[in-house]
């Protein structure tokens, strides 16, 4: 039993015992009232009989408020929750659970798996199972029921629904990346093995050579795809990084920088002269010109010698609009989105040759969501791709100063 599960089972049972103490008061109290009086030692009949029935409602109504208190407690949990009694009748049921009373189309095969869970929890019998609902939207349900004894036997059945969509799809996401990065670290591991033992039995000075410089590229990827996903696990662990103003022009500065080797031996000029030097923007540094970075290394390796890469910048809304264009090969629109995924690759081949990971794209998502922004592309087959990063602005520069003066 999960620890929701409990929770509400001990609800649920507090709730019978609450309401069996307060029977069994009323008991006594309708007992007591029958009771001969002794004339010199108690109060008058009448007087008794009505502080009595003062004392009742008094119970009465603190019974009301814990019942009021704990249906609203109920309501409110997201998890669907439904109590029936010895009978099969529904004597409690959640504003979550009531999209599976008299449901049509696939709530209403949710609702028949619920009343079969709760119909063995009747006869004693916990029971749960997992229900795949395919919608739209395609939801996978969690479904549990458990009796609720009293004296030895079950009184009823209580059984909750969790929506585990999310869940499931995280960790289908996780399957997956294990087994994306396992393949993307076998495969430069593989070549250098084979490369390593080829050298070892060779004797041609000039093959070994070339070798060797095969070894020195697989092991550069290999080490490109341990940093990419060194700083995607930074990149998703700081999601409250601190924030600064800072110049945009400073940030593009420093990842054309670091960009700046591999587009000279591809022939590839940046042009970042449209970009404001007053524009800042609230951001984690590192983080930012890590996300530049990427996207002008994207733009950089899918794009023709010679043609140059676009940086420009201006403001949108109280947001920083930083856009990287380049005039290379495009992305087809079927792949547009699915870009940002861990691993995807539009072109594999090319990914290949140009020693991508597959991971840029997926650190630039996670930098614009953990800054409360968005990275948006446009692009058309043939004639170039435009990545746009929105962050939130920061007072520009002439602002500060004015105000300063």
């Amino acid at each position: 039993m999960t620890a929701l599960a409990l929770v509400f089972f001990v609800c649920a049972v507090a709730l019978l015992v609450a309401v069996l103490i307060s029977a069994r008061r009323l008991e006594r109290r309708v007992a007591a009232l029958a009771e001969p009086n002794d004339a010199d030692a108690n109060p008058a009949p009448t007087e008794r009989i009505d502080a009595m029935l003062a004392q009742l409602e008094v119970d009465a109504e603190g019974l009301r408020v814990d019942r009021d208190r704990l249906a609203a407690a109920l309501h409110a949990v997201p998890d669907g929750v439904t109590v029936v009694g010895r009978d099969g009748h529904v004597l409690v049921c959640n504003a979550a659970a009531t999209r599976f009373s008299g449901a049509r189309h696939s709530d209403a095969v949710a609702e028949q798996a619920i009343g079969e869970l709760l119909d063995q929890a009747l006869h004693g019998q916990p029971a749960e199972r997992e229900l795949i609902l395919f919608g739209p939207p395609r939801q996978t349900l969690h479904l549990r029921a458990f009796p609720l004894p009293q004296d030895g036997s079950p009184s009823g059945a209580v059984a909750f629904v969790r929506d585990v969509t999310e869940a499931r799809r995280i960790e289908s996401m996780r399957r997956d990346f294990v087994a994306n990065v396992s393949h993307e670290l076998r495969t430069p591991i593989g070549a250098l093995a084979v490369l390593a033992e080829t050298i070892a039995a060779g004797t041609d000075g000039e093959v070994t050579a070339r070798l060797a410089e095969r070894m020195v590229s697989e092991s550069e990827r290999l080490a490109r795809i341990v940093e990419d996903l060194l700083d995607l696990s930074i990149v998703e662990a700081q999601e409250r990084a601190g924030r600064e103003p800072l110049p945009i022009i400073a940030l593009v500065g420093d990842a054309v920088d670091q960009v700046r080797l591999a587009a000279e031996d591809a022939r590839i000029s940046i042009d970042a002269s449209n970009v404001p030097a007053n524009l800042r923007v609230d951001c984690d540094r590192r983080q930012v010109v890590s996300a530049i970075y990427n996207l002008l290394d994207n733009a950089v390796k899918y794009s023709e010698s010679g043609q140059p890469v676009e940086v420009t910048a201006e403001l949108r809304d109280a947001r920083c609009a930083i856009a990287v264009r380049d005039h290379g090969i495009g992305i087809p629109s079927r792949d547009l989105e699915r870009v940002f995924e861990r691993f995807y690759r539009v072109d594999r081949a090319r990914s290949r040759q140009t020693g991508g990971t597959g991971l840029g794209l997926a650190i630039v998502r996670h930098v614009a969501q953990n800054h409360g922004g968005e990275v948006t592309v446009e692009s058309h087959e043939g004639e170039g791709t435009t990545f746009t990063l929105l962050l939130p602005s920061a007072a520009p520069v002439a602002r500060d100063l004015s105000e300063a003066s």
